[in-house]
């Protein structure tokens, strides 16, 4: 597969139409990413193998302090948690060199309560509004899962408050040490959670030492407070070694979602974890269980693996991981959950992966799906879901052990080979028990399934809150692939391939009425309010990408693969699926509509990591008249200044698109 793929982008970049000029940098630095020292850029070997120990920066536990005593709405609150790596824990991970997320690391976390009001009450499963209970999910408090979050929602009056640090640690996920990215010194990192309707407040710290850094929110619509939104060359700067930078957003939406950073392929080091904001749901269940993140995983950082995604193509992936856990060659070990015969449980599913679809299915267990990305859905059910890079899932599944009884059930997620390179697509697995000191491995046999990199069908993510669209405005963006003069891929949405300055936001060259955008910015301007706009997104090569919008949901109004669009194709304009990542088939076309009632710069990219770096991206600038009296100036030149000031010394260097 990995051979075909290089094949697919080789004659695409013969075929297409050069792409704007980039002048790139050759190779990245370790696992600390790919902002280059100019005195360095040759030295390829050095670069892959003297990634330089574990940086000793920790956090401590911080006393947290209420910023409000007392509630403005009848909403009840879930105590929220704030987890953070204490001194000990980072001894434990510097000695040893081979801590696993399930024994030293996490045993040595701190957690600490961090919340707005006295008034919190502590629940495990987060359902703690009035009248959300096990017998009916869709009330929560004064609202209701029949409310249009897009006009209102509830405000809580809560602050809930975290504190991340970015490490460069080591660590040993499915037993093979390696030197990552973390925060707060885990793979994934913390649960950022929330109830629906409070602000939360999330203070970043950069403790890396040769990078920048910046997270994004994936799936919050920022709703006039992109500057929140967390991505360098476009809404911020980055964080500057050394450097501290804190987000606040109001959780309007409710569901599953994930942070991760938005500056290189930091990502896909480590740093990335789970969101959850709990609200109503579309059916009932008893009890919730652990987020499950997925994610692809290699035994080198894919940093180091960036010239060859450039030069050949996305590389081969060594193995994956199931909430940073997996084995691999008698090493390492499995998450396991633990189900109890006859209850509900909802389990919420994150793609993080670089490159990689997967199918996701529990052995001899129906799935009932509620949710796609942030928006509640008519509940339908499958055996085998499959979730791409960057969306979301929630789903409810019945424990039913059966009258065998079996107890023990692999949970799967399989890379689909058909366009994704892994070495080990068999044995991605974790282990639902119904007795939990059950040591036993599963036997049980995995759902019929057919090796494909395709979305759910259309037909079967149905919005529970209908919203239709109206009379839009429609243009083309085609998505193609060439060789720069350095013959290294770059990809492109529309007429040239991204390429951003990190030092120079879109929202900061705004707000000094210096917006004279370059070609290579992919800027789209979208000077009126409220209207509706869609883009037919389309390619030739047979290779599917997964779309992601910032600062909107979109409504998918069409999509067919190997098919062009021409204006035969019926759009859907009557309550289409919405969501914030959906795929752009192989050989085909996507049409998506969103509606402008959102100011600022937003980023829309390719969630195939290789595919960002190397330029398949481009930016809306929404409003922009309105954006000027939207910006925190003081605040974003701030950061801009430390991260000059650190860049300028340090010598540093882009090469990829800057986002």
């Amino acid at each position: 597969m990995l051979i075909l793929h290089a094949l697919v982008l080789f004659i695409a970049a013969v075929a297409a139409i050069p792409a704007a000029q980039i002048t790139p940098a050759p190779f990245a630095q370790g696992v600390e990413g790919r902002g280059l020292l100019s005195n360095i850029y040759n030295n390829v070997n050095s670069l892959v193998n003297g990634v330089l120990g574990i940086t000793s920066s920790t956090t401590t536990s911080t006393k947290r302090s209420s910023t409000s005593s007392t509630k403005t709405s009848s909403t009840k609150i879930a105590t929220n948690t704030d987890f953070v790596v204490t001194k000990d824990a980072v001894s434990t991970i510097s000695s040893t060199s081979t801590a696993s997320l399930s024994t030293a690391l996490r045993s040595s976390v701190t957690t600490t309560r961090s919340i707005a009001t006295s008034a919190a009450t502590p629940s495990a499963t987060g359902s703690v509004c009035s009248g959300n209970t096990a017998d009916d999910r869709s009330v929560w408090c004064d609202y209701s899962i029949d409310t249009d979050w897009y006009s209102e929602a509830p405000d809580t009056g809560v602050t809930v408050e975290y504190w991340l640090d970015v490490t460069n640690v080591t660590l040993a996920p499915d037993g093979v040490e390696r030197l990552v990215l973390a925060v707060n010194g885990t793979v994934p990192g913390p649960t950022i959670e929330a109830n629906w309707g409070d602000t939360v407040r999330i203070h970043v710290r950069n403790s890396l030492t040769n990078n920048g850094t910046g997270i994004h929110w994936h799936g919050i619509r920022q709703n006039y407070t992109f500057q929140e939104d967390g991505v360098p060359s476009i809404t911020q700067c980055p964080i500057a070694p050394g450097d501290s930078l804190t987000y606040t957003w109001k959780a309007t939406q409710y569901g599953t979602s994930w942070y991760h950073s938005h500056y290189s392929l930091q990502a896909w080091e480590g740093v990335f974890g789970p969101i959850v904001i709990h609200g109503p749901a579309t059916a009932d269940y008893d009890e919730e269980l652990d987020t499950i993140m997925l994610t692809d995983w290699g035994h080198e950082t894919v940093d180091s693996q960036y010239t060859y995604a450039q030069v050949v193509g996305p590389p081969l992936m060594d193995t994956a991981l199931i909430n940073g856990m997996n084995v691999w060659e008698g090493a390492g070990s499995r998450y396991e959950a633990n189900f109890e015969n006859g209850k509900k449980y909802r389990l919420r599913l994150i793609n993080s992966a670089i490159d990689t679809y997967f199918k996701f299915s529990i052995d001899n267990h129906t799935m009932t799906v509620i949710a796609n990305d942030f928006v509640p859905i008519v509940p339908f059910e499958t055996d085998v879901l499959t979730i791409t890079m960057g969306q979301r899932y929630d789903i409810i599944v019945e424990a039913n052990d059966g009258v065998a009884g079996v107890g023990d059930y692999w949970m799967r997620a399989i890379p689909q080979l058909a366009c994704s390179n892994n070495n080990n697509p068999d044995d991605v697995r974790a282990i639902i028990r119904y007795d939990s000191s059950s040591t036993a491995t599963p036997s049980t046999s995995a759902w019929n399934q057919t090796d494909a990199c395709e979305d759910v069908p259309l037909a079967s993510l149905v919005p529970h809150l209908s919203q239709s669209v109206s009379d839009p405005t429609g243009e083309n963006l085609d998505v193609a692939v060439s060789t720069n003069e350095d013959s290294l891929f770059r990809w492109q949405i529309g007429p040239t391939s991204m390429q951003v300055q990190w030092g120079e936001p879109s929202i900061v060259k705004i707000w000094e009425g210096n917006a004279t955008f370059e070609n290579d910015e992919c800027v789209y301007q979208l000077p009126d309010a409220n209207k509706w706009m869609y883009w037919v997104i389309e390619t030739d090569i047979p290779v599917p990408h997964p779309i992601h919008l910032h600062g909107h949901d979109f409504f998918i109004l069409a999509s067919a693969e190997s098919a062009s669009y021409d204006s035969s194709v019926t759009l859907n304009l009557d309550n289409p699926p919405r969501r914030d990542v959906a795929s752009l088939p192989a050989s085909g076309y996507l049409v998506i509509s969103f509606l402008t009632d959102n100011p600022g710069a937003w980023l829309m990219h390719c969630h195939i990591g290789w595919h960002t770096s190397e330029g398949l991206a481009l930016q809306f600038v929404e409003r922009e008249s309105e954006v000027p009296a939207l910006v925190d100036y003081q605040a974003a030149n701030a950061t801009c200044a430390k991260w000059d000031e650190w860049a300028n010394t340090i010598g540093i260097e882009e090469e990829d698109s800057g986002v």
